[in-house]
């Protein structure tokens, strides 16, 4: 199983799960599954549509938003309304999570989030937010 990370009670990220991940995934509560890997980024990465086909199958929702290097303000705009119109437990995962979180946190501080309580939630959960929120 991949290293889940919890940024919130409601939100975590994660290095790139695979679609034997997808069972443990639900099992540990999340209802929806944010890829924001682009299809092709390295070899023996799971499709895009090979994670969807196995996210519906477990119940789960999922959503690609493709994130190449930093998050335009489009796919910040994207999974803060992913997250913000979801009830339950989201994971996004991406290489590494820190796209997801970077992309995460941008949206929340959009929104109006303290950006030095980012900072330190990502940190909590081993990212550096500083450079990009400070």
């Amino acid at each position: 199983m991949t290293d889940i990370r919890p940024v919130t009670d409601r939100f975590a990220v994660a290095p790139q799960i695979t679609t034997d991940d997808i069972a443990t995934v639900a099992a540990l509560g999340y209802t929806l599954v944010i890829n924001n890997r682009p299809d092709g980024e390295a070899p023996g990465q799971p499709a895009a549509a090979e994670m969807a086909q196995a996210a519906k199958a477990a119940g789960l929702a999922y959503v690609h938003i493709p994130v190449i290097g930093m998050a335009t303000s489009a796919q910040v705009e994207a999974i803060r309304a992913a997250v913000d119109g979801h009830d339950g437990k989201v994971l996004a995962y991406c290489r590494s999570g820190t796209r997801s979180i970077t992309a995460w946190s941008l949206g929340r501080a959009a929104a109006g989030d303290d950006r030095s309580d980012l900072v330190s939630l990502g940190a909590e959960a081993g990212y550096d937010l500083s450079g990009v929120l400070g």
